[in-house]
């Protein structure tokens, strides 16, 4: 992180309200997320909302400072909800460092598209970028009367991490009037899964699988999932998309209220070769933008009664949801190395 530019905000109260958030938000992160190792992976997503735009004057230093702050803990993140204007997402690469990198998609000018792009934010020093990217678009035969493409067109990259290959692909599903179980949102989470479940051999080597330098493919993102018994929940499951075991045992979701299960990490199929040792929804909201009376001056200058929603457009209205992943198969690869001597 480059914490620099805190020495030149001339606010004294701002900069000391950000130390002080900093310090917080740092303490919080380190009691719920496991530290980085070379044997790990942290892979998160979050959507962050309107991540852009100007709703409330737009985002304060501290919110540019507090995402950097989240982002940086982890070591590969999926982002959605990032708007045409991409002013914000550059500020925060800035404050992450040089180490850091991004690969993000154009915007989508498809009706409920939002003018939404989808985004992976990743550390170099631990993750390299296969080269694979690209924007999924459903077959004809996929169409329905309620859907001919996903709005938000999903995002395929390909990432290495030791010895694990990772090929993620984000979304942001259609969310519509608040229906728990929407019939476009239960279409369009069937139509990728189902895409992603055929072309899998496109991806990953499904005829072969190997323990010591395993391949996956990996769906993550914004579902707008109500709850794991509604169909769009099984929209995802029926299509051999597995969740990892230890996200599966989370007991609340990833909205701020944490009754819903919007966002998921699903594996295509049973993962090998790594095992999810940890997991868990992180909250930013018990450690910064927690008290009205602290931002009486700042941007959009929210009253008691906005606040809620006003601090939703500053860091945002989902939690990050993030799972470790052992990646080390140095021990795998050594044993098959003295089979062949067997043989």
């Amino acid at each position: 992180m480059n914490y620099t530019g805190l020495r030149w905000i001339k606010d004294a109260k701002q900069r000391q309200r950000i130390l002080a958030g900093l310090s917080r938000l740092r303490a919080g992160l380190k009691r719920k997320v496991p530290a980085k190792s070379d044997g790990t992976l942290l892979l998160a997503t979050w959507n962050i909302r309107e991540f852009g735009g100007s709703k409330y004057g737009g985002r304060t230093r501290d919110a540019m400072y507090y995402i950097a702050e989240c982002l940086n803990r982890f070591d590969l993140i999926a982002v959605q909800e990032v708007r045409a204007d991409l002013g914000a997402l550059k500020d925060v690469m800035r404050l992450l460092g040089q180490q850091w990198d991004v690969i993000f998609t154009d915007v989508s000018y498809a009706d409920g598209g939002n003018f939404e792009r989808l985004a992976f934010v990743y550390n170099k020093a631990k993750v390299t970028f296969t080269g694979l990217a690209g924007e999924l678009v459903l077959p004809s035969k996929s169409a329905t009367e309620m859907m001919s493409q996903i709005s938000r067109t999903p995002f395929v990259c390909g990432f290495q991490v030791g010895w694990a290959k990772f090929n993620l692909c984000t979304v942001h599903i259609y969310y519509g009037t608040g229906q728990a179980e929407n019939p476009q949102r239960v279409d369009e989470i069937n139509a990728l899964a189902k895409l992603l479940a055929a072309k899998a051999k496109d991806y990953i080597n499904t005829d072969a699988p190997v323990d010591y330098s395993p391949e996956h493919l990996v769906l993550l993102g914004d579902f707008n999932i109500f709850s794991r018994s509604d169909k769009t929940f099984d929209a995802l499951t029926r299509n051999k998309f597995e969740i990892p075991v230890e996200l599966q045992k989370l007991p609340s979701g990833s909205n701020v209220p944490q009754d819903k299960f919007y966002d998921q990490i699903a594996f295509f199929r049973q993962k090998m070769g790594v095992k999810n040792t940890a997991a868990g929804i992180f909250n930013f909201f018990d450690y910064v933008f927690d008290d009205p009376k602290e931002f009486q001056d700042a941007k959009g200058a929210p009253t008691a009664k906005t606040f809620p929603q006003w601090r939703t457009y500053q860091m945002s209205d989902h939690l990050i949801m993030w799972a470790e992943f052992s990646v080390d198969q140095t021990d795998a690869y050594l044993k098959s190395l003295a089979n062949l001597d067997e043989k």
